[in-house]
């Protein structure tokens, strides 16, 4: 898959107006501008959310105490980033800040190998590769993108909206991760337990009986004891009490805290997005529905209400369950004839025994339809069926008998179709409902995406050149073709090789990011002639293939090239190229293209102006290695060469001078110099080559890469 990230400056939209408006008006642009170029106030608005804890998931981590800060600056970045995403499944996506998808463009034919959206939005290029018949037929394309260009502001706006939303329902999803987490299995203990007794049992008395008998008369039937007694065990019957106590608690802490703060605020930011699809001008092109947030709105009031209902749920059962097991608790000391504490054997009251007695009346009722669906005659626990990830019913739903409030809205038709209210289901768990919002959520925001992806239409189509080699998809990583964009001067660059006379010859192809301007020397073919070096003065003359060149900076390309006529070992050479060498404005008409962009490139050589450099510096002898890729970046001031088998990498610091002195030695001379050189080779330390080698593991398991120590002679 090929990954280009792109940086643009957010623009601000100027208002103007004629020296005759009148005050009123200015006062009404005031406003407008002032609240257009308004700054997103959530962070002032809404509180902080609480960071996830440590001692549950792994994924809890991305929004631990230590990341939190990250991420909040992400969300605040006021500049719009964009990472573009191609590969072989015949689409291009766009995700705003990495994150979330702004754009998605169909119709893509073959495999993309570069990838470069310009600056200002105005162009997105593109290289792809169709294979046919054994080989493979490399194409670039332009595609305009005005929509991007001309609704900059608002693309920025919006995407800030939907990467806080797309993070929101992030954190959402670990914070119901966490939940499931610290519900435990143990807490089905009593039903597992339960239902073993029933089906063992040989009276025809049924649980809740044996159970009312021992609340009533204080004994229990033998074989109720050898349930209580053998099976659940006094300490077992303990465990179980403070697991329920521990987990509930937990997840009742999650929800408060993590599920309806994370909830709220994804409320907050949908209602302002919805706000935002109400001024039709500035987000309808852009493809913002206001009925489909709407739509979204609610869905997430439904999740809201479902993590109430759990919260009910949760507090019920914390306090069914500590009377009911300080109960049974007290009775089991007594049937072992154990000493009882002084603050547990207190005669219980009325009211104990009511508030026991309709806790066995709701939750031992035998029901055999629940073991045709679960394997279970009872479900005493009541919230592991919340956080349980199926379509399924709830097996125990909340009690709706009584409850005024929803009896008057199922009477009352206006109010049950009111958009004011949000919906309600009963009979869902926790998961069905949040995946149920994720959904709506998805389909709302999907929208922009198609329609910003439908409006980039191909501009330029120009075909390369005609490849019969056959790599691996590890190289085809490394491999030309490159693309590079001056944001300067508002080019596309593209750096590719056409195979002329056995040798591969480095051209050049530049195109303006505005589709409808032009640039001169389009096209040009670069010849490697002569190499001197700096103290000998001795001038290397060979015939030179371009093994591949990445853009260092804006002004210099950085090109690895073979000597094919060199023996082994003194072949390779690193050459900084400098494009101020490549165009030349004084004899730039000698270097025009006379082809024809509709026929492919490799067809027409002689029609391409090559330029032959010779080079008196920036550049290096790069012996005793296979060199065949290099990876520049000018801001790092670093150039880093792979070999070809993919095993050895060198490191250069290229922070010099312009007295940059590559190699001493020449051909002739088998020793090496003993002078000091200006670049700095450096050899990856141990962690460093772990890290290497785990990265590139990931990317083809087979690739081991082999840091070697450079002999002090060879780094001369």
């Amino acid at each position: 898959m090929r990954i280009s990230n792109m940086l643009s400056t957010n623009s601000l939209e100027m208002l103007s107006g004629d020296s005759r408006v009148s005050q009123d008006s200015y006062f009404l642009l005031s406003v407008l501008t002032s609240f257009y170029n308004a700054e997103d106030e959530s962070n002032l608005l809404l509180p902080k959310l609480p960071t996830l804890p440590k001692n549950y998931s792994n994924t809890s981590k991305i929004f631990s105490e230590e990341n939190s800060d990250e991420i909040i600056k992400l969300l605040g970045d006021v500049r719009l980033n964009i990472l573009v995403l191609g590969g072989s499944s015949g689409f291009i996506e766009l995700y705003a800040y990495g994150m979330f998808k702004i754009a998605r463009v169909t119709g893509i034919a073959g495999t993309c190998l570069a990838l470069c959206l310009s600056s200002d939005l105005k162009s997105l290029s593109v290289v792809t590769e169709v294979s046919t018949s054994g080989a493979s037929e490399v194409s670039y394309f332009q595609l305009e993108t005005n929509l991007l260009y001309s609704f900059l502001p608002e693309v920025t706006r919006m995407a800030r909206k939907f990467t806080h939303i797309s993070a929101l329902l992030q954190y959402i999803n670990l914070s119901l991760t966490c939940m499931c987490e610290a519900w435990e299995e143990i807490l089905m203990q009593m039903d597992s337990r339960l239902t073993k007794f029933v089906q063992e049992k040989n009276t025809t008395t049924s649980v809740q009986d044996e159970f009312m008998h021992l609340l009533l008369w204080g004994k229990a039937s033998a074989e109720l004891q050898t349930l209580l007694m053998n099976q659940l065990t006094v300490k077992g019957l303990k465990k179980l009490g403070q697991s329920i106590e521990s987990s509930y608690s937990s997840i009742q802490k999650l929800v408060i805290s993590h599920l309806q703060s994370g909830s709220e605020s994804l409320l907050y930011h949908l209602s302002e997005l919805k706000g935002m699809a109400s001024w039709k001008q500035k987000y309808e092109p852009l493809g913002l529905d206001a009925a489909g947030i709407e739509d979204a709105i609610t869905a997430v009031g439904s999740f809201i209400l479902k993590a109430n209902e759990l919260l009910q749920v949760i507090d019920s059962s914390m306090k069914n369950f500590k009377a009911f097991f300080r109960w049974l608790y007290v009775a089991m000391l007594r049937m072992t004839e154990d000493h009882v504490l002084p603050e547990l054997n207190k005669v219980m009251t009325q009211k104990d025994i009511t508030f026991v007695a309709e806790f066995l009346t709701e939750h031992f009722n035998e029901a055999p339809d629940l073991y045709n669906r679960k394997g279970k005659y009872f479900n005493v626990e009541r919230v592991g069926q919340y956080l349980k990830d199926e379509d399924d019913d709830l097996v125990s739903p909340p009690n709706t008998e009584g409850n005024q409030w929803y009896d008057f809205l199922q009477n009352s038709s206006y109010l049950k179709e009111s958009p004011l209210l949000f919906p309600y289901y009963p009979r869902k768990s926790l998961h069905f409902v949040k995946r149920r919002m994720e959904n709506i959520i998805d389909q709302c925001l999907q929208k922009p995406a198609d329609v910003i992806g439908k409006s980039m239409n191909q501009a330029i189509c120009i075909p390369l050149y005609r490849d019969t080699r056959s790599e691996d998809s590890a190289r085809r990583l490394f491999k030309f073709p490159f693309l590079w964009n001056n944001k300067t001067s508002n080019l596309h660059y593209l750096l590719f090789t056409i195979l002329e006379d056995s040798l591969y010859k480095m051209c050049i192809l530049r195109r303006h990011t505005d589709i409808s301007q032009s640039v001169s020397n389009g096209l040009i073919a670069i010849k490697f002639g002569s190499f001197t070096y700096a103290t000998t003065e001795k001038v290397r003359r060979s015939i030179y293939s371009c093994l591949d060149a990445q853009f260092y900076d804006d002004e210099t390309v950085t090109v690895v090239l073979k000597d094919t006529i060199g023996r082994e070992g003194r072949d390779r050479l690193l050459v900084q190229l400098p494009l101020s060498l490549v165009y030349n404005s004084e004899d730039s008409a000698e270097y025009q293209f006379t082809g024809t962009y509709s026929t492919r490139l490799d067809e027409q050589c002689s029609a391409i102006p090559t330029r032959t450099l010779h080079f008196e510096k920036h550049w290096r002898l790069l012996e005793s290695m296979k060199a065949q890729y290099v990876a520049g970046n000018g801001f790092r001031k670093v150039s880093c060469v792979l070999s070809s088998n993919l095993r050895h990498v060198r490191v250069f610091e290229m922070d010099i001078d312009d007295e940059w002195e590559l190699d001493e030695s020449s051909d002739e001379e088998e020793e090496a110099s003993n002078k000091p050189v200006k670049i700095k080779e450096e050899v990856l330390s141990e962690s460093e080559a772990e890290n290497q080698q785990a990265g590139v593991a990931a990317l083809a398991p087979e690739i081991v890469i082999k840091v070697e120590k450079l002999d002090p002679e060879l780094d001369s």
